[in-house]
């Protein structure tokens, strides 16, 4: 081979390799946009004591039976990880402590729900001796 037709062949693999890596970050793109979805908030942020909590609920929006709640509780510093956080549905729960999912401000639990009284998820919050109750309607997916 002439010195010419191996600097062709290395300026066609060139030009097929950026056209490959253009295509991969197309294809990545688009896995992407497909995986995000168009998530909405299951419930509106509330406030208490000066931090932000909000809910999301799995799976959303939650469907009649037993669903997982996550409480992230944020303040103006970021996480907050240094309270207790328990949820019921239902005045006549006791109320069940959330699992604390590392520092990172978010609380994991289970409970069920339901048209009617149970569609109102209850969440206690606990710090420095002051407690709280917030309550969050839930849209069901029925």
């Amino acid at each position: 081979m002439s010195s010419t037709q191996n600097n062709n062949m290395y300026i066609s693999i060139n030009r097929l390799r950026r056209e490959n890596v253009k295509y991969f970050k197309l294809f990545f793109l688009l896995l992407l946009t497909a995986c995000g979805g168009d998530r909405i908030a299951d419930t509106q942020p509330q406030k208490w004591q000066g931090a932000e909590v909000r809910v999301e609920s799995r799976p959303s929006p939650p469907q009649p039976g037993k669903n997982e709640f996550l409480i992230i509780v944020t303040g103006e510093r970021g996480p907050i990880h240094d309270i207790m956080v328990s949820v019921r549905t239902d005045d006549q729960d006791q109320w069940v402590q959330a699992i604390q999912d590392g520092d990172i401000g978010v609380y994991r639990r289970a409970a069920t729900v339901a048209p009617g009284t149970r569609s109102v998820l209850q969440v206690q919050v606990k710090r420095n001796g002051a407690e709280g109750v917030l309550r969050f309607p839930l849209k069901l997916s029925i």
